[in-house]
C-alpha cells in the first residue's frame, strides 16, 4: 500500500477524522446539507455549553464550519467548475441537457429550479450558520480570557478563523447573487429567519472589518506550527484585499452595471494588505517554477513556498467532503487507463491558447492538447478538444486507477500570484503606472516564463493607467486560468460583455485564418514518444502540402465551426442581468422577504 503524504496525513487528521467535529454538529444543526435556505433544525441546542467547554470541543466546531468548503456542493464541483464559466478562457463542455445541471449555468440560462443553483446556495448558508455558532459562542467561553496561555491564544486564532470562514461564504453569495441576506447570528436566536436582500456594499463593509479583526487573532503560517490547511494570517490579508477589490469594483444593480462612489477607499484598503504580504516572504511567496507549483498539487503535497495561502481541504473520497478536481475537469481518460478516467468536462478556447507567448511556459501547464488513452499512451486532439491543464489525473500520485471521481486535490482559494497582481492592479487605480506595480507584474510574467524569461523583452512602463490596467489584466488572464477567477474579473472590471464578444470576434477570426492568426494551420501534426504526444508542426505557421513522416494528423483551425463560437455563452445579452444567477425557487417561495433578482 502507498505511504500517504504530508498532505494526506494533516489533512485527515484536521478535516474528516473528527469523530467530535461530526457530534458536535450534530448536535447543534441537526443534519442540515439537504435542507432549504436558512431552514435550521436547532436539535439540542442545549449541548454548545457542552460543545465549547473547552479548546478540544470548539476546536472541532470550527472543524464542522470549514467542512461546508468542501463536497460536491462546496469548492469540490459546483463553486469552482460549475460557476466560473463560460469566459474568454475555458468554457463547459456539453454534457447534460441545456437547462438540467451545469450547461444551463454556463451559457447564462440558468433557473431558479435548477437544483446546481439551489443546492449550492443552501451549502453556502450552512456554512455561515455554523461560522455563526462558533462566532458566538467561542468568546462566551471561561476559558476564552481566563485560560492558560495556550488556551487563550489558541480559541481567538479559532474565533478569527470563524470570522474568516463566515466572510468567505458570504463573499461567495454576494458575487453570484448579490444583495443576499445576510445572517450574522445563530438561527435560534434570530427572531425572523424570513431575512430580507441585505444591501451587498453593507455585508461587504461588515466582513472587511471582521477580517481586521481576524488579522490580530489568527497566527503567520510560520508561527502557526505543523503546514496545514488551517487559515492563517496570510489567507486572511489575502481575503480582506479580494474582498475589497469586489466592493471597490463595478457590480450589477437591477439591470446595470455600476460601482460605488467611495471605491478608491478599497483599493486601498486592498493595495496596503497585498503590500503587507509582499513585505513577509517568508511567509509566502511565489514558486520559482509554475510547473512545480501545479506538480505539487497533482502529487497531494504542500508547495514549498507556500504561495498557496488559502486553500480548501478535500478528502475522504465522498461527495460530502472531496473534490472532483482532476475527474470532472483536465484532459480526458480512458477508465482503462492505470490512471484511472475523466471526462474532460472543461475545454480551453481555441484563442485562450493562442493569448500565450510561444516562450510562456503556462500555456502547457494551463491548456492541455491531448487525452490519455486505454493504453496509458496520450492522443493528439483537435484544436477545440483542448482543456484545462492545472489539475490533471494522471499527473497524480499516488496514481488511482479506476472510475472512482474523488481524487483529493485541494482548491487553491487565493495564491501569491494573484496578491501581486492584485497589488498592481489597485496601486494603479490609486496611483497610475508605477514602478513598484509594474515590478509585481513583472515578477509574475518571469516565472511564467521560466527560463525563457531571458529570451523576452521586459515590460515598459505604459503611458496611461488604462493601458496599465490592460497590461495587468491580460497578466490575470494569463497566469490565473482554469482557477475559477476570470469571470468574477470580467464583472467585477464591467468587462464580460466587451470580452465575450471580443472572444466570439477572435474565435471567427481564428476560424478564417485572419488577422493574428493567418498563419495557423488549418491541420496540426503529432507523433507519440514514450507515451506522450509531440506535435510535429509550429503552432504558427501553415500546415505543410504533405503530412511529415510518422505522424497523425488532427484537425486544428479547421475545427472550429460557427456552431461552436454561437455556443460560448450563448444565452448572454448585454443589460440582461445574467451577470447574476436567480435565486433558487425554494428560497422564494418560501421566504417572501427575499426578492428575486432582474431577469429572471
Amino acid at each position: 500500500m502507498s505511504q500517504p503524504t504530508q498532505r494526506q496525513k494533516m489533512k485527515a487528521f484536521l478535516f474528516r477524522s473528527t469523530i467530535a467535529a461530526a457530534t458536535v454538529l450534530t448536535g447543534l444543526l441537526g443534519t442540515t446539507a439537504c435542507k432549504d435556505y436558512l431552514e435550521i433544525d436547532p436539535v439540542a441546542y442545549s449541548t454548545t455549553e457542552v460543545a465549547f467547554l473547552d479548546v478540544a470541543g470548539a476546536t472541532s466546531a470550527v472543524i464542522g464550519a470549514y467542512d461546508m468548503l468542501s463536497g460536491d456542493t462546496g469548492y469540490g464541483t459546483r463553486l469552482n467548475l460549475y460557476y466560473p464559466y463560460d469566459s474568454d478562457e475555458m468554457q463547459a463542455i456539453p454534457g447534460q441537457a441545456f437547462n438540467a445541471g451545469n450547461l444551463g449555468i454556463a451559457r447564462y440560462a440558468a433557473l431558479p429550479v435548477n437544483n446546481e443553483i439551489t443546492n449550492p446556495f443552501n451549502n453556502l448558508y450552512q456554512g455561515i450558520e455554523r461560522a455563526n455558532i462558533c462566532i458566538q459562542q467561542i468568546p462566551k467561553m471561561a476559558v476564552y480570557t481566563t485560560g492558560t496561555a495556550a488556551d487563550t491564544a489558541a480559541l481567538h486564532r479559532l474565533y478569527g478563523e470563524a470570522l474568516t470562514l463566515r466572510a468567505q461564504y458570504l463573499f461567495e453569495a454576494i458575487r453570484n447573487w448579490g444583495d443576499v441576506p445576510a445572517p450574522f447570528i445563530p438561527a435560534v436566536d434570530n427572531p425572523d429567519l424570513k431575512l430580507p436582500n441585505a444591501d451587498r456594499n453593507a455585508t461587504y463593509d461588515k466582513l472587511i472589518a471582521d477580517l481586521l479583526e481576524a488579522e490580530k487573532l489568527v497566527p503567520w503560517r510560520t508561527a502557526a506550527g505543523a503546514a496545514n490547511e488551517r487559515i492563517t494570517k496570510g489567507a486572511v490579508k489575502a481575503l480582506r484585499a479580494r474582498l475589497a477589490m469586489y466592493r471597490g469594483g463595478y457590480a450589477l444593480y437591477g439591470l446595470e452595471m455600476k460601482r460605488q462612489p467611495d471605491y478608491l477607499d478599497y483599493y486601498r484598503i486592498a493595495r496596503q494588505e497585498c503590500l503587507d504580504l509582499m513585505n513577509k516572504r517568508g511567509e509566502h511567496t511565489l514558486n520559482p517554477s509554475f510547473e512545480n507549483l501545479w506538480m505539487t498539487v497533482n502529487q497531494l503535497k504542500f508547495d514549498p513556498a507556500h504561495e498557496i495561502i488559502f486553500e480548501v481541504a478535500e478528502g475522504a473520497s465522498s461527495a460530502a467532503s472531496d473534490s472532483k478536481l482532476g475527474y470532472y475537469n483536465g484532459p480526458r481518460q480512458n477508465a482503462a487507463t492505470t490512471f484511472g478516467s475523466s471526462t474532460g468536462s472543461i475545454g480551453a478556447l481555441p484563442t485562450y491558447f493562442y493569448a500565450f507567448d510561444s516562450l510562456d511556459l503556462r500555456r502547457d501547464i494551463t491548456v492541455t492538447l491531448y487525452t490519455v488513452e486505454s493504453n496509458n499512451q496520450q492522443r493528439g486532439v483537435a484544436l477545440t478538444a483542448a482543456t484545462d491543464g492545472k489539475f490533471r489525473r494522471h499527473w497524480r500520485t499516488p496514481a488511482l486507477a479506476g472510475t472512482g471521481n474523488y481524487l483529493g486535490y485541494n482548491w487553491p482559494l487565493i495564491r501569491f500570484a494573484d496578491v501581486l497582481l492584485m497589488f498592481a492592479e489597485a496601486d494603479n487605480e490609486l496611483n497610475g503606472p508605477t514602478a513598484a506595480a509594474l515590478a509585481a507584474v513583472q515578477e509574475v510574467r518571469d516565472r511564467g516564463y521560466g527560463a525563457n524569461a531571458s529570451k523576452v523583452a521586459k515590460l515598459t512602463l505604459p503611458g496611461s493607467k488604462a493601458a496599465m490596467f490592460d497590461l495587468i489584466a491580460n497578466e490575470r488572464f494569463l497566469e490565473l486560468g482554469g482557477e475559477g477567477i476570470r469571470k468574477y474579473d470580467l464583472i467585477r472590471w464591467n468587462l464580460l460583455s466587451t470580452k465575450l464578444a471580443e472572444a466570439k470576434t477572435n474565435l471567427t477570426a481564428l476560424k478564417n485564418g485572419t488577422g493574428r492568426y493567418a498563419n495557423v494551420p488549418l491541420t496540426e501534426y503529432y507523433r507519440v514518444t514514450n507515451g506522450a504526444v509531440q506535435y510535429a508542426r509550429s503552432f504558427f505557421r501553415p500546415a505543410p502540402a504533405t503530412a511529415p513522416t510518422g505522424t497523425t494528423a488532427v484537425q486544428w483551425r479547421a475545427a472550429i465551426t460557427d456552431a461552436l463560437i454561437a455556443n460560448l455563452a450563448s444565452e448572454y445579452k448585454p443589460g440582461a442581468g445574467k451577470e447574476l444567477f436567480p435565486y433558487p425557487q425554494g428560497t422564494i417561495d418560501t421566504d417572501p422577504n427575499v426578492k428575486q433578482n432582474a431577469g429572471y
